[in-house]
């Protein structure tokens, strides 16, 4: 794609950046055919390659306008397009560029910058955030099904008691517990530890970690993003310094945006390298327990056959592709055929919240799909898809590492 920057962007070098991106693109619209919002409202501009065509457009002096913002924010993020591209067009960086041009150049309604103030400062407290889940769960019983349900507990009976692992181990880790993970599903981190310690593995608390940054990155908070970024990054350096041999993640959209790290701190001549050496230790808990390690452990007999939710997060924000389906299926689950697994369900982190429609029927395109043969539960990886898929489901929702008891 042939572009002409305009004489303020010459010079920006994440307009340079952009531009790079949109010269690979050649307007092929593959990516159309797997853009959930594309396939759900039929609108070129709610498309990649719309999107793509708006931010040329700004890139090349067009002025943008409250509606280009508008088909920019229903953009769920979800990579699906980046999977099938051809030509390998690093979408969701020219996305993240031209979002930060566009909130400089539009001013969003009061309501709407409240509103995305709100969410960085309730979901990133967790006192605020836990007081207000356990009150919810007192108040249940008066409160919408949905929402009650996007706040259950999920476990899984085992032989084994689920408590904090203090057995000391050789080989040590950092395991990022995530931000609302701790409140809404507690046994996910600690079933994790479990596993951990019985694969020789000690977990080292890290309790001054913060937010990845994620959160505050897709509500255009980028300065606050970033700082919470370079905190984390000089933590777990010291740790990794006294032998922590990888950060661990169970949630995948956090793993997802600890791994963009180098891109995001590429111009930062004091964390381009040290953002660098976090990318190389991070690991999704899928590529740090892995298909070998599955003699180790056993299913839950209660449990027969699993619909394998994969986050877009996991399978295109991260490419890892069949490795929890493997691991699953050897310990003698019967994973059951889901059409259409590379759509999102709608989650999304706040998109659920900021575009409550659009992601309510893309959930109950995912409900319909994930219940269809009868599975005993849902499985996923990611804790945002777990809460929504919640919402609806007429089964259990668990994260993955629940399923693996060990012997």
């Amino acid at each position: 794609m042939q572009t002409q920057l305009t004489d303020e962007f010459k010079h920006s070098v994440i307009a340079q950046q952009a531009n790079d991106i949109l010269r690979s693109c050649v307007h092929c619209g593959f990516c159309t055919a797997t853009c959930p919002t594309y396939l759900q409202l039929g609108d070129e501009l709610d498309s990649p390659r719309g999107r793509i065509y708006l931010i040329k457009q700004l890139l090349e002096g067009q002025v943008p306008s409250a509606k280009t913002q508008g088909h920019l924010d229903r953009c769920l993020g979800c990579r699906s397009c980046e999977t099938t591209c051809p030509s390998g067009v690093n979408y969701h960086r020219l996305l993240d560029v031209g979002r930060q041009l566009v909130e400089v150049r539009v001013t969003r309604p009061l309501s709407t910058r409240l509103l995305r103030f709100v969410l960085r400062r309730f979901l990133l407290n967790r006192f605020l955030f836990n007081s207000s889940l356990q009150l919810a769960r007192t108040l249940s019983p008066l409160l919408p099904r949905a929402l009650t349900r996007s706040i259950e507990k999920q476990s899984v009976a085992s032989a084994h008691r689920l408590q904090p692992s203090r057995q000391a181990h050789t080989r040590k880790v950092i395991l990022l517990d995530g931000c609302v993970q701790p409140g809404l599903q507690p046994d996910i981190n600690l079933k994790t530890r479990q596993l951990l310690s019985h694969l020789g593995v000690e977990v080292i608390d890290c309790l001054s970690t913060t937010c990845c940054g994620a959160l505050a990155h897709h509500l255009m908070a980028e300065t606050e993003s970033l700082q919470q970024a370079r905190n984390n990054i000089d933590r777990w350096l010291n740790l990794i310094d006294k032998g922590a041999e990888a950060i661990i993640v169970t949630t995948s959209g956090c793993s997802s945006h600890i791994k963009d790290y180098p891109a995001l701190f590429s111009e930062d001549k004091h964390y381009a390298e040290k953002a660098g050496i976090v990318h190389q230790h991070c690991k999704d808990i899928s590529e740090f327990i892995q298909l070998k390690d599955m003699p180790l452990f056993k299913k839950h007999e209660v449990i027969q056959s699993i619909a394998w939710h994969p986050p877009c997060s996991l399978q295109h924000g991260q490419q890892l592709h069949g490795k929890v389906k493997s691991m699953l299926t050897s310990l003698g689950y019967q994973l059951v055929e889901v059409k259409d697994q590379h759509l999102c369900c709608g989650s999304a982190g706040t998109y659920s919240i900021l575009q409550a429609d659009l992601s309510a029927q893309l959930l109950k395109n995912k409900i319909k799909y994930l219940e269809h043969k009868n599975a005993d539960v849902i499985a996923t990886a990611n804790i945002g898809c777990q809460s929504h898929l919640l919402k609806q489901s007429n089964r259990p929702v668990l994260h993955w590492v629940q399923l693996l008891d060990y012997k």
